[in-house]
């Protein structure tokens, strides 16, 4: 059996009204999220060129055109060449969202960070952890991905390192994407 309960308003003590918070501009939503546990690569990245990892995508559905959406990302992983090269970004179905293009720049939301030393390059894995608000102005389905730009060519690994060694040295993580919409 249901229940359904159905008020017109609810009083605080004092007699004001009671926002449960839904439809209050900031106001949380729903959250949707991706955690990879699995791992990837090499994957092939060409040089300057922006790519989807296909891993680390969520789709969400707005409830509400005014509505925006928190876009989160912890990426573990690690390259072929150094890190400083790498750019990473989100994509909104096949919409790179990224700082605009200035000149010949190229442009992200942010770095990954460096997390070895000259010696290490194959068996420390760097993290890259940002966030993007979005105005998508939809209530149809979106699927954001995570993405990412080498400025030379190079292969990409997700949740592992370039030497996956079964050693204590040769570390694995988990990523994951999240998307929240907050009412506007």
């Amino acid at each position: 059996m249901t229940s359904i309960l159905k008020v017109d308003t609810i009083q605080k003590a004092d007699g004001s009204a009671f926002n449960f918070g839904f439809g209050t501009a900031g106001a949380t939503i729903q959250t949707q999220y991706t955690q990879f546990t699995g791992t990837a690569g090499p994957i092939a990245m060409s040089a300057n060129t922006d790519t989807a990892l296909s891993d680390l995508t969520v789709s969400i559905t707005p409830s509400s055109t005014s509505s925006k959406i928190l876009l989160q990302t912890h990426v573990f992983w690690e390259s072929s060449i150094d890190d400083y090269f790498y750019l990473w970004m989100f994509y909104r179905d096949s919409t790179v969202l990224k700082a605009p293009v200035a000149s010949t720049r190229r442009s992200g939301i942010s770095a990954g960070s460096v997390a070895f030393y000259t010696i290490d390059v194959s068996s420390t894995a760097s993290t890259a952890v940002y966030q993007y608000f979005d105005a998508p102005s939809s209530t149809s389905a979106i699927t954001y991905k995570v993405g990412v730009n080498s400025q030379v060519a190079s292969n990409l690994y997700i949740n592992r390192t370039l030497n996956d060694s079964a050693a204590a040295d040769y570390e694995r993580g988990i990523s994951y994407i999240s998307a929240t919409e907050i009412a506007g």
